[in-house]
């Protein structure tokens, strides 16, 4: 095992979440992308997501065994075999079990309690077939009226009318912030956290990082009904 590769529980999940994240931008945000790269008249091909939070289409590595766990094999042959969202959940699914294989790769020489503690972390993250899939929009759609998740900020309820959301210690707002917790980021697949600012979609009622679509809490603002990049994008094909 190189040395600069992550030996703590704390570096491991770094580098899961990481490459996590690359692996739901290639099949959400850049799923159009990532569907052309994956030719069926070309070689074995897999989906690889790295800690920078870049994924690539390449061709699996050279040296055996390789260096680290290789994902799923040939995935660009089926794709023109079967129903396109069918065989993007297929994708995920084997990206999910690639993406745990490297974690306790990493983890080898961790003991009894670190493996049960690094599993728990990951756990806490939704799997990247249930982003794909939508699995968990329903269960884990906010509660609160708002536009966004900010809670210094000026929330905006769904008749439009701007209303305030201070800190409070009340039931009902430890409730809505216990729900909001189930609540992941559409692009990055991140979990819902009280100090960043999220959007919500009027469209598919998915929830995202400000930073992850590029929307600033005054932007949100102006905004009267909010459509997301997955949305935006199925509107224009």
């Amino acid at each position: 095992m190189a040395s600069s590769s992550p030996r703590t529980v704390e570096e491991i999940f770094k580098d899961y979440n990481a490459r996590h994240s690359a692996l739901v931008r290639a099949l959400t945000y850049d799923v159009d992308d990532f569907y052309s790269q994956c030719d069926p008249d070309k070689e074995n091909l897999c989906l690889y997501g790295h800690p920078n939070e870049a994924w690539e289409v390449a061709l699996p590595a050279e040296e055996v065994p390789p260096e680290l766990p290789e994902p799923a094999l040939g995935i660009n042959f089926a794709r023109d075999g079967m129903n396109r969202k069918d065989w993007l959940s297929l994708v995920a699914v084997h990206s999910d079990c690639w993406l745990l294989s490297v974690a306790f790769y990493f983890g080898a020489r961790l003991n009894r309690n670190e493996r049960k503690r690094l599993f728990s972390m990951i756990n806490d993250l939704p799997t990247i077939f249930e982003v794909v899939t939508g699995r968990k929009q329903v269960k884990d759609k906010p509660t609160v009226e708002s536009r966004s998740k900010s809670r210094n900020s000026t929330k905006r309820s769904l008749d439009g009318q701007p209303r305030n959301n201070p800190k409070i210690a009340d039931n009902s707002y430890k409730e809505d912030e216990e729900e909001q917790g189930d609540t992941f980021c559409g692009i990055c697949g991140g979990g819902y956290n009280s100090d960043e600012f999220w959007i919500g979609c009027d469209n598919c009622e998915r929830w995202y990082h400000g930073k992850c679509v590029k929307i600033t809490p005054a932007k949100a603002e102006m905004i009267k009904f909010y459509n997301c990049p997955l949305c935006q994008k199925k509107v224009r094909q």
